[in-house]
């Protein structure tokens, strides 16, 4: 309730209709590690102040549900990847930044963005899958937020056909080896529809995530610092 008060997000139940609870206000780590915490993320649109939304309803991937495609689990087998986790998270999100979005104008991931999301990762709150190709070259990854046990994913690219795809399936593994059983991810897209993802309401999602919260996991070697106090 602090955090509302002092940066202005409305409760869940005052969304808009399209799940906005936030204009403006600081993009800085104290503001995003509450508001992930809260399920709540940044999502910039130009020539307005900043937005911040949570969205009903809510896409997640649960990992009972995961499902691989034959082609997919075939591109799985052949291509020689080798996958690592924050090890060049910068590298990732300026890839994420730069790569190409059929149909869309320019991308949400603004050098603001860029910058906090590199603070967040200094702080343990921001973590990055790479794939890399025999010769060492970055073929692909992706990125996203932990929110007290939760991965809430962001943003991906790939150089190689389904190379990011195949990050899914190694960030999946990775966590549930690490207890947990579902990640965020915002809202539905087509990629994520084809592994099994689904949609839920905002009160279920925001039931889930505090249960999370409530049996504290470390999903990544880099433990997260407390959350700064504003």
């Amino acid at each position: 309730m602090l955090f509302r008060r002092r940066f202005g997000f409305s409760p869940p139940e005052k969304a808009t209709a399209e799940g906005i609870v936030g204009i403006g206000g600081p993009l800085d780590v104290p503001t995003l590690q509450c508001a992930y915490r809260q399920g709540i993320f940044p999502w910039p649109h130009t020539g307005l102040p900043l937005l911040w939304f949570n969205p009903d309803p809510r896409a997640v991937l649960d990992f009972d549900d995961l499902h691989i495609p034959e082609r997919l689990a075939r591109r799985r087998k052949k291509l020689p990847l080798h996958f690592t986790v924050d090890t060049a998270f910068a590298t990732i999100i300026a890839s994420c930044r730069t790569a190409p979005r059929p149909g869309q104008e320019g991308t949400w991931i603004t050098p603001k963005m860029v910058a906090a999301f590199l603070a967040l990762h200094e702080v343990g709150d921001a973590h990055s899958v790479e794939a890399w190709d025999t010769e060492g070259n970055l073929v692909a990854g992706l990125y996203g937020v932990t929110a007290g046990g939760v991965f809430s994913g962001e943003s991906m690219f790939h150089t190689v056909s389904d190379a990011s795809k195949l990050c899914v399936l190694f960030l999946v593994e990775y966590l549930k080896e690490r207890g947990a059983t579902w990640i965020d991810i915002q809202t539905m897209t087509p990629h994520f529809e084809m592994l099994g993802a689904k949609e839920i309401s905002r009160d279920d999602y925001l039931a889930r995530l505090a249960a999370a919260q409530a049996a504290p996991l470390v999903l990544f070697d880099k433990e997260p610092k407390p959350p700064i106090e504003r």
